[in-house]
């Protein structure tokens, strides 16, 4: 016990004791500077001026486009434009596939698979629209069972892990 309390008496010691720092002028040996610390004063101030720097980086690099030459970042212009892009692709499939069902029709009248007076646009356009169908999103009878089921497994477990 007295050993510890030793040591932790002569690192105290070692922390709080003053020491100078002098910087000489290696010609004339005059004193340039000078300076009164401590083991701790040097310690909480590498500390501190560590988690400065490091949160002004932190700072620097979250709000200004610094950010854009990190891997995995990628810059509001650039995700605006895939997204401009994206919808341009999802309408020019969807006008492609209203052309191709158009051309087919034609190529059926022109072939003589189809007469004349049964080629309406309007029914070939309509065709190809997607039409989604309402889903009932309703829980079955089974599907209401198993939850029953297994709020009551729950309630079990729940009670033997609390005895």
């Amino acid at each position: 016990m007295s050993g510890k309390r030793q040591k932790r008496k002569k690192l105290k010691e070692n922390l709080f004791n003053k020491r100078r720092l002098i910087i000489l002028n290696e010609d004339t040996f005059e004193e340039t500077f000078s300076l009164k610390l401590t083991l701790m004063n040097v310690f909480v101030f590498v500390t501190l001026s560590t988690i400065i720097i490091i949160t002004v980086t932190t700072f620097i690099i979250a709000f200004t486009p610094l950010r854009e030459f990190i891997p995995g970042y990628s810059s509001s212009k650039l995700k605006k434009d895939a997204t401009q892009l994206a919808l341009k692709a999802d309408s020019l499939s969807f006008a492609l596939k209203k052309n191709e069902a158009y051309i087919k029709s034609i190529q059926k009248v022109l072939t003589g698979q189809l007469e004349y007076a049964k080629f309406n646009k309007d029914s070939i356009l309509a065709a190809t629209e997607e039409v989604s169908s309402p889903v009932n999103l309703a829980a079955s009878k089974k599907e209401m069972e198993l939850r029953e089921q297994v709020a009551k497994e729950e309630k079990e477990t729940i009670s033997k892990k609390s005895k």
